[in-house]
């Protein structure tokens, strides 16, 4: 006989509640989360290990283990006697193939992520700045119903981009530079996960091009290998391979012995990895599992070549990534963020048109003001 037992705060009124609002007892335990039998937390010592001594298996999630049970020594004996088992291993499978209702949040999360980060390619000619950008994208998100970000938005400007990770979101975008935005929102429980980078000038330079040209299209044929029975590693390893071929035709690198350690240093980063609850999701699963119907992925070449490296100038200082969700399907795979432009006419065109029509209303703005 299995018992579902909650252990519950009690009912009575305390200052947890006057400080955090109402919460569910050991009625609502019952009577909502059908418990068969609920217990206040003050009780947790004294109902606790008896379960778990009683118990033939106990399953925790190591990665949010606490020492208020994990001291006790019942649970203490159990690890002991090999009775204890990871939740992960089965939440993660779980987890990994999304139901049509978590489907349905992943695409309304990605349609939010989408639309805000096109209303900060449109705000940044006129607000080069990636603090300014970062407010700006999580407004929008949030305007349009997300609970908050999935991450710290990474706006990297110029320079910065090169930074996988870059966090500082303080600095000047400059004339002429590139902006690479990674950012994601959540959804009732449900992330977004995307990058864009583009000329908040309005147009990129010929060495900018050049590499974007590289990128995007190995960006495509990625998305173009999503299938079922493929796997992560296999379309990783495709990328890494193209990206080195259009490397050396740039002449960004050489034929050498050490060109896949150099080659490594620019593109540090996998192709992608698994999306739904959390950013990198169901992680203890592996990039080798042949994809299925049902998955959820990203796909994120990107080449970051710092201020340093030791190749021709012009490319020295850029820092490119363009990121999609693809959804496996039973026939191939859909693009959850393909609302969100990244060919190189699209993006000069939005920014240029949009940008006029705004510099216009401000001139407007600016006449009727004198006027009155």
């Amino acid at each position: 006989m299995h018992v579902h037992a909650g252990i519950a705060p009690s009912c009575m009124p305390t200052l947890d509640v006057i400080w955090q609002g109402q919460i569910a007892g050991v009625d609502t335990a019952l009577d909502t989360f059908k418990a068969e039998k609920a217990y206040p937390m003050s009780k947790l010592k004294e109902i606790l290990p008896g379960m778990m001594g009683r118990s033939s298996k106990l399953v925790h999630n190591v990665k949010t283990a606490i020492p208020t049970y994990m001291e006790m020594e019942a649970f203490q004996k159990a690890a002991y006697s090999g009775k204890v088992k990871d939740l992960s291993v089965y939440t993660h499978e779980l987890r990994w193939v999304k139901s049509p209702a978590e489907l349905k949040l992943l695409r309304e999360s990605a349609s939010i992520a989408c639309q805000a980060l096109l209303q900060t390619m449109f705000h940044s000619k006129t607000y080069p700045y990636e603090s300014m950008l970062s407010a700006k994208v999580e407004y929008e998100c949030k305007m349009r119903g997300a609970q908050r970000m999935a991450f710290n938005p990474v706006v990297g400007g110029g320079p910065n981009a090169s930074v996988i990770h870059y966090s500082r979101n303080d600095q000047k975008v400059k004339d002429g530079d590139l902006v690479l935005m990674d950012i994601g929102c959540e959804l009732h429980g449900y992330l977004s996960d995307l990058t864009r980078t583009w000329p908040p000038c309005g147009f990129f330079s010929a060495a900018q091009r050049e590499l974007y040209d590289l990128i995007l299209e190995t960006n495509k044929e990625c998305v173009k290998l999503c299938r079922p029975g493929t796997s992560i590693r296999q379309i990783h390893h495709y990328s890494a391979e193209k990206l080195l071929h259009g490397l050396k035709e740039l002449g960004i690198l050489k034929d050498s012995r050490n060109i896949y350690h150099s080659f490594h240093q620019l593109n540090p980063t996998n192709i992608g990895h698994y999306l739904g609850m959390d950013v990198h999701d169901c992680h203890s699963l592996g990039d080798d599992q042949p994809l299925k119907p049902g998955v959820v992925i990203t796909i994120e070449p990107g080449i970051y070549i710092p201020s340093f490296f030791d190749g021709p100038e012009r490319f020295r200082g850029i820092g490119i990534r363009i990121e999609d969700e693809v959804l496996i399907t039973e026939t191939g795979y859909e693009v959850l963020t393909g609302s969100m432009p990244k060919e190189v006419k699209h993006i000069e065109t939005l920014l240029n048109n949009f940008c006029h029509g705004v510099n216009r209303e401000n001139q407007n703005n600016m006449i009727a003001a004198s006027i009155s």
